[in-house]
């Protein structure tokens, strides 16, 4: 006898088939449970994708939350495209970079070489960002416009110094923010990062050049100050470019974040909203504009006639027997009724949704006078002046972000110019003890001196900063170089340095387009020269 029919002749066949209900029962109810863990699963699911424009993934170990790469990733793309799609927000970026480099910026070194022993580092400093190539990448006006728009859409830039070993020369590209995967830091600092993973596709044409074939290259960047004693060729099998390091700019960036967060990521919501209630406004309008007629009668016949007297007045379309202009027409009889909505104590017009303008403003720290280019029914002058100054002062914190760039940038670029063999600048290096990074010393005791020059942003203060100038100047206590330059600077010329050369001699030395010559001996007689060198 088999097992199973042991079984069944001792507990019966009905205790079996007990048994095997409760089985059926079990099994149905954990396929129901299985089924509601999917549910709840998908409806997690929906969740994280209904924050997918916040992206908020919590740091292990940190304690600190941040949008994640793929969030900061897609918070990108929408605000590259509403940049290109939605006025305000296009307006927006648009006022934010040409508040800060419309005006121009000067960027030279104290070292001009006109002094005894001393090198020309401004020659260096003018060839580099006078390079046509850089020019075209961060120094031109093309570049500046695309970099601060990338702080509106990315809030992220990457600037990658391209080094020639022999010469020194460097030459600046920037790095697509979708490019940048990770960046890894100090474990012992977060705050200092030491390398950039690049990720990014390239198609080229195959061998016989008949097709184009994808490959995904990955590569690692050093960050700018990141000088360790040994440097590995790979990390995880990939390169490590050594003489590309990168500068990283971020903006809106809170503690412990790696990554900066666009300007216009904040307006985003409340663009769409106002977008949204233009379109709703512009429906109402078109509704209101066309007339609905009434025509009551006691008889259907009559009302036919006036039906056919209201179409008279107007166009009727040939293909739906519509009029044309007055809308439509309704004819009911005595006991029924056809009215408008009533618009008494409504608002309709498009002000509106100023307030909803405001927000995008406040957003992208513009006032909204200028975002809209309207004062508004209470605008005026006084209270146009009174919201641009906290703009003026946003602007100028931007400045000094780039200010502080170009510096570094410049910094590494001399620093080349010594290290390198056939570098164009004379010096040494040395290891810094406390921040263990190499530092410059140039060769003459050369000033390392880097000035960024921003032109005023309020033009209404020129006035006032060149009769400061001229007050400064009765003092006698400022050098006339000194003057010159802050007066080139007040008045907005372009090229500072080249006015400057005009100015001086070749050691630098003043010398006064309005005095004659027997004054300048006598002034070089008196400060110890040979009155005959002047003459």
């Amino acid at each position: 006898m088999s097992v199973v029919d042991t079984v069944l002749n001792r507990v019966g066949l009905s205790r079996v088939t007990e048994v095997a209900a409760k089985h059926n029962e079990l099994a149905a109810r954990l396929g129901q449970v299985l089924n509601n863990s999917e549910v709840m699963s998908e409806s997690m699911a929906d969740l994280e994708l209904a924050l997918e424009d916040r992206g908020w993934e919590r740091l292990t170990g940190t304690g600190n939350e941040q949008f994640s790469r793929n969030g900061l990733g897609r918070a990108s793309a929408l605000a590259r495209i509403m940049a290109v799609a939605n006025p305000l927000i296009k307006q927006g970026l648009n006022v934010r970079q040409a508040y800060i480099f419309g005006g121009g910026v000067q960027v030279s070194a104290t070292a001009n070489g006109e002094t005894d022993g001393q090198q020309d580092v401004n020659a260096l400093i003018q060839e580099f960002w006078n390079d046509p190539s850089n020019r075209a990448s961060l120094s031109g006006d093309q570049a500046q416009e695309e970099l601060e728009r990338a702080h509106g859409t990315d809030g992220n830039t990457f600037l990658a110094c391209f080094t020639t070993p022999r010469t020194g020369r460097v030459q600046i590209r920037s790095i697509p923010f979708a490019e940048i995967a990770e960046i890894i830091s100090n474990p012992d600092d977060r705050d200092e990062p030491w390398f950039y993973k690049r990720q990014w596709t390239q198609r080229s044409l195959t061998a016989d050049g008949l097709k184009t074939q994808t490959t995904i290259n990955v590569a690692y960047y050093p960050d700018l100050r990141y000088q360790p004693r040994t440097r590995q060729a790979t990390i995880d099998g990939h390169t490590v470019m050594w003489t590309a390091p990168i500068y990283h700019t971020s903006v809106n960036r809170l503690d412990g974040w790696q990554f900066g967060i666009g300007d216009a990521f904040a307006a985003l919501a409340w663009a769409r909203a106002y977008k949204e209630f233009l379109e709703d406004w512009a429906t109402l309008i078109k509704s209101l504009s066309r007339f609905a007629w009434k025509a009551t009668s006691n008889k259907k016949s009559k009302a036919q006639a006036q039906r056919d007297k209201i179409r008279s007045y107007n166009p009727v379309d040939p293909n739906t027997g519509r009029s044309i202009d007055s809308g439509g027409t309704v004819v009911m009889t005595d006991d029924q009724n056809f009215e408008a909505i009533p618009k008494s104590g409504a608002t309709i017009d498009s002000e509106s949704g100023r307030p909803l303008a405001s927000m995008i403003a406040a957003a992208l720290g513009i006032p909204v006078t200028v975002l809209l280019g309207d004062p508004g029914i209470s605008g005026n002058r006084a209270t146009a002046e009174t919201l641009d100054k906290p703009m003026a002062l946003g602007m100028k914190q931007r400045r000094s972000l780039w200010s502080e760039a170009y510096r570094a940038i410049c910094q590494y670029v001399i620093e080349q110019a010594v290290v390198a063999p056939q570098g164009k600048l004379q010096g040494s290096t040395i290891l810094d003890p406390f921040t263990r990074r190499n530092m410059v010393v140039l060769a003459g005791d050369t000033d390392l001196t880097i000035n960024v020059d921003w032109p005023d942003l309020e033009d209404e203060n020129v006035k006032e900063r060149v009769d400061a100038i001229v007050a400064a100047d009765g003092t006698r206590k400022v050098p006339p170089t000194t003057i010159a330059r802050l007066l080139l600077q007040a008045l907005g010329v372009q090229n500072v340095d080249d006015v400057m050369d005009e100015l001086t001699d070749d050691q630098g030395n003043w010398l006064d387009p309005f005095m004659n010559a027997g004054q300048a001996a006598i002034d070089a007689f008196r400060t110890g020269q040979d009155p005959a060198s002047v003459l």
